[in-house]
């Protein structure tokens, strides 16, 4: 392998979950810029919908565009397969019947320097993990 494809930042994933109608697109503009600042590579995406039964099923993302999603140019070639069927509906049992959900899988590229030097000096990241905003304005919320 060579170093520069050892550059690799930390990959994490989210699962959005949207009502019925899917996302309005709002969120794209800032997804967006942080792909164009270079702080995030996008890696993977999968729209999934849940229906009332509790079934699911993927959309294709050319499917997006009636959505409302207008910007498709970003999310083209974004399937690394790294998401596979299972991870599919380990995503979608987390979302409620009748709900539409985005599964984001993308590098932090701002990371990828310091991720590499660490790999160098024989370092190895051995515990991670992140707290949900909805979390801490809770916290924030129950301590006024």
């Amino acid at each position: 392998m060579t170093e520069a494809e050892m550059e690799l930042g930390p990959i994490d994933y989210l699962v959005v979950e949207y009502s019925s109608a899917g996302p309005s697109g709002e969120a794209l503009p800032h997804l967006i810029d942080m792909v164009d600042r270079g702080i995030i590579r996008i890696l993977d995406v999968a729209l999934i919908i849940k229906a009332d039964d509790g079934s699911h099923q993927s959309v294709d993302l050319a499917e997006v565009v009636p959505m409302g999603l207008v910007e498709l140019g970003l999310l083209d070639g974004a399937a690394t397969g790294m998401l596979d069927d299972d991870d599919i509906a380990e995503a979608a049992a987390v979302l409620e019947p009748g709900r539409v959900g985005a599964v984001l899988v993308y590098e932090n590229s701002w990371a990828a320097p310091f991720a590499t030097a660490l790999r160098r000096a024989g370092g190895q990241v051995v515990a991670g993990g992140r707290i949900p905003v909805q979390e801490i304005l809770e916290a924030l919320e129950e301590n006024e």
